[in-house]
Parts: C-alpha cells; structure tokens; sequence
C-alpha cells in the first residue's frame, strides 16, 4: 500500500491518498478514462507475468490451507491502492488457480482461450451492454442475433431458425425441454376434445434419454414440474451411443402405456466419453413418433468449424432444438453459449412482456428484444467474444484447433491400448477417453476394489503434486480416470509423462495396502 499522503501509480488522479477519493473517481466516464487504462493495464500485465511464468497447471493447495487467506480478509476495511488490491489477489487467486492453458490440464471440459475472445471480454464488461433490450444494447442485439442465424446456417437448421444465448448447456438444455414440455402440451389439448387440466397432463410426459446423457436433463425435468421417473434412461452400445433400437422400444412403450415422450434428447459429445448418438436414426424415430427431437451438442459444436470432421454431426440438421456451447470447443471464456430452435415461434414459450421492459407494442413495433426469447432478463454481450473471434481468426482457424485435440486423443488411445498398465474404455470420437489403471496380474493379489482406491490416490496424489490434473468418473460400477483433451499445445511427451506419473502413485498404493495387510514393517 503507497504511504499516506502519497499518491499511488494506479490511484485516481483526484485523490491524495489511499482514504481520499471521491467515490465517483472510480466510475469509468470520460474523466476517468486514463485511470482505467492504467488500471486494467497493470491487471492484465500481472495475469500476463502469471501465465508466462505458470510452470504446473496447478499448486496442489488444499481448501484447509487456502480458506483461512480468504478468510481472513476484512470486506469492510477496503486496501484504497489498487496495487496492493492485486497484491492480494495474487496471493488469495492468481498464485494458486487452476490454469487451463497449462498442456499438463486434462481434466474438465475447460478449453485454453483464444485471444481475440480475451480481447471481447476485456470491451464488453467496460461497455457492459445488457443484451435483454435494444434500448440498452442497440448493435450488440444485431451482433448476438447475426451469430444466432450463423450457427444455425452451420448447423443446418432452415431459414426459420433462432435461437439466444445462453449462460451454459444447463440453461440451454433446460430451455429446449421448456420449450419441448410447452410444445406437448398444446398439441395434447389441441388433440384432445375435452382437453385435460395441465395437472393431470404433467405426471404423464417422459422424456428420453441416454444413459451417458448430462445429469441437466435430470435437473431440467425436476424444474420444470415433472414427475420422479419421468426422465427414461436408454442404454447405449459399446461405444456408449444411444442403442436406437431400445429408444424404438421406449418409444413404443410408452405410448402403449398412454404416455407422452415430450422430448427425446439425444447427445453429440457426451461428457465422458465424447460420443456421439445416432442422430439420423433418432431423427427418424422421432419424425415418426411426433416427439420434440432436441440434440445437446455443447461439446461437439465444434465439429460444427471443422473442416475435416463435420459429418460426424450428421442428422443434427433434423433436430428441432439444439445447445452449444462455444466456451467448450469454440475455445471461449466461460461464459459463451447458445440455444437454437428449428422453429423461432416455439421461442414465445419463453416471452414475457412487461411494460417497464419489453412491452407488447415493442414487439407489435418489430423492436429486436433479445428478453423476448430469453429466461434471462439482464445478461452480457457473451456475443462479443465469438464475433470477434471469427473476425480475427474465423472459423476454420478455430475448426483446426479442434482438429487438433481429436487428433491428439486418438494418438494417446493407441499410447494406452499398447500400455498393459491400463485399460481404456472405448475408442474416442472426440477428446475424451476414460481409463483404469489395471495392473493385473502384476498387482500383488490387489482385487477391483483395491484397484478403486489405487485410482482414486493416483488422481488425488497427482492432484496434490501440482503436476497434472485429470478428472475421475465411475463405469460399470468401477472407478476410472479421464483425460479431457481441450489444449492444442498437449502433446504425446505430455501424456507419457502423466501416464507414468499415475502408474507410480498407484503402485505406491498398492504397495504401501500389501505391506499394510500383511503387517510388515514397511507398512
């Protein structure tokens, strides 16, 4: 902190001291505009140094060492000098966060960013449009509603598409089942001579999914009132595809049953496995059967920029709602995402319009009201981010990234079918491949479960070294290791080293539970 009575390099040119300034010096308008260059300026340059200097992905610090600094800070006795503001944050934030662009970072669906997006987000939180408004976004409505239409173009949707953007694939997929639910709902009074009340029409809608489906479609069902069960999970084949001939059967069920399939939600990049659905022939069982066919490609969307691997996403052109999210394999900040619709009139299901807002004569006006289509009512100018990536790099630029990492998961398949030290589960269609450390007969009379916990240290060892991270899940009953593959900079030399560091956290385990149970001394 500057001394008092000294004025600080980053302070507000009208203040004294750390105590002395005027609240409103720190308002970004037209006086204060130097300042927040210099402000912002010293802010990145210290993320710049952290970055350049980032020698392992992580530091291995535990919530029990790191809570206490955190803690430990007064909210209500602020610093004054934004120098020692960042001062701190490097020791409470900056020193110890998880850096995604780290080539050794192989867990999450959390992708390095490229930098004309690091450059959107740095004008549009200064700007901080607020995208639910034309009065208070004006070209940004344009620009959002400009990237709607090309994604849907990309995906292939038809000239009637829309769609919004949305915080995340949760969002995204809870809108399409709304609009899903809603859609049911009146083709069943529409069908109906004596239209049943909505509360006896609920308990009676289903939704279909696979059973390597993301755990949103669970939670969407539950806010949107449906009933326990209502979410039917349908097996998948060995490559962990949903099995269209099950989905056929679901399908037949229940409507032998006199329930309603709402929505079948097929996947393009399931969390775990990076697979891929079957998406013409759910497509064509959703045609015939008249069910809301929504696809969740928030990780597979950037097949939608590649060059080489688009036909991979073949029948995503039939769906009637598909969720993307940009901040996955479009390589954006968190947040950037989107929901598309096939028909822009189902969009209604989420308007609203209130006369302090977004009153009904806007729309009779043809005024462009982004809350109309949105649950959200104020929200950022995300747009900005992927507009001016495409303007900068565009889209096969960010399509060969993607590239990349598939590339790089399908090398590193081939490293772990050739390595007896483990067992990978199944051939990658995107980047994600989920192993075991199965040292087999190698393992000192180690069972599956002893094998468990062998994983479980390993992760958690790895973790707390600070070397790599990767990511856990459970298959068939059994703990297994996940590489999320999202960093172009990762190499094969990368994941040797990783490997190797796993197998020998595992096989110290392994070793120090034998010398346990058999009571030796080394225990």
């Amino acid at each position: 902190m500057s001394p008092q009575g000294s004025a600080s390099p980053l302070a507000p040119a009208d203040t004294a001291g750390p105590a002395g300034a005027d609240p409103r010096s720190h308002l970004l308008n037209d006086s204060t505009a130097e300042y927040y260059r210099r402000l912002v300026s010293e802010g990145v340059g210290r993320v710049a140094r952290t970055v350049a200097g980032t020698s392992r992905p992580f530091t291995g610090v535990t919530p029990g060492e790191l809570a206490p600094l955190v803690d430990g800070i007064d909210l209500d006795r602020p610093l004054g000098d934004p120098a020692a503001a960042l001062d701190e944050l490097e020791r409470v934030y900056l020193r110890d966060a998880v850096y995604f662009h780290h080539p050794r970072y192989l867990a999450h669906l959390n992708c390095p960013v490229v930098l004309p997006a690091l450059l959107g987000e740095a004008v549009l939180s200064a700007v901080n449009s607020s995208l639910d408004t034309w009065d208070q976004s004006a070209g940004g409505t344009l620009m959002e509603r400009r990237l709607i239409d090309w994604t849907a173009a990309r995906i292939g949707l038809g000239r009637a598409a829309d769609g919004v953007f949305t915080s995340g694939g949760t969002q995204s997929n809870l809108q399409a089942l709304l609009l899903a639910r809603e859609e049911a709902l009146r083709l069943l009074r529409k069908n109906s001579p004596t239209p049943p009340p909505v509360s006896e029409m609920l308990p009676k809608l289903r939704v279909l999914t696979s059973e390597a489906g993301h755990f949103s479609v669970l939670k969407a069902a539950k806010l949107l009132g449906l009933e326990p069960g209502s979410v039917i999970s349908v097996p998948c084949d060995g490559d962990r595809r949903m099995r269209a001939d099950h989905l056929a059967r679901e399908l037949r069920r229940c409507r032998e049953e006199g329930l309603t399939v709402m929505a079948v939600s097929a996947t393009a990049g399931t969390t775990d496995f990076g697979s891929i659905d079957p998406l013409p022939e759910i497509a064509e069982l959703c045609q015939e059967a008249g069910t809301w066919f929504h696809v969740d490609a928030a990780y597979g969307c950037g097949l939608l920029a590649s060059t080489t691997r688009r036909h991979l996403l073949k029948g995503i052109e039939r769906a009637d709602s598909v969720t993307v999210d940009y901040h996955k394999s479009f390589f954006q900040p968190v947040s950037s995402s989107a929901v598309l619709v096939r028909d822009g009139a189902t969009l209604r299901h989420a308007t609203y319009h209130a006369d302090y807002l977004n009153p009904a004569r806007s729309a009779e006006k043809r005024i462009p009201n982004q809350v109309d289509k949105s649950l959200q009512t104020t929200r950022r100018f995300d747009a900005l981010k992927l507009w001016l990536t495409l303007r900068i790099m565009g889209a096969d630029a960010v399509g060969a990234l993607f590239d990349q990492v598939v590339d790089l998961a399908a090398d590193t398949w081939r490293i772990l079918e050739e390595d007896p030290r483990f067992t990978v589960v199944t051939r990658p269609a995107l980047s994600t491949l989920v192993f075991r450390y199965s040292p087999g007969a190698d393992a000192g009379g180690a069972d599956e479960t002893a094998v468990d916990l062998a994983n479980l240290h390993a992760r958690e060892a790895l973790a707390a070294s600070g070397e790599a991270v990767v990511a856990g899940t459970v298959v068939d009953g059994r703990h297994h290791l996940k590489f999320t593959l999202l960093n172009p900079e990762t190499t094969t030399d990368d994941i040797r080293a990783v490997l190797d560091l796993i197998a020998g956290h595992a096989q110290e385990h392994l070793a120090s539970s034998a010398a346990r149970r058999s009571g030796s001394p080394a225990a």
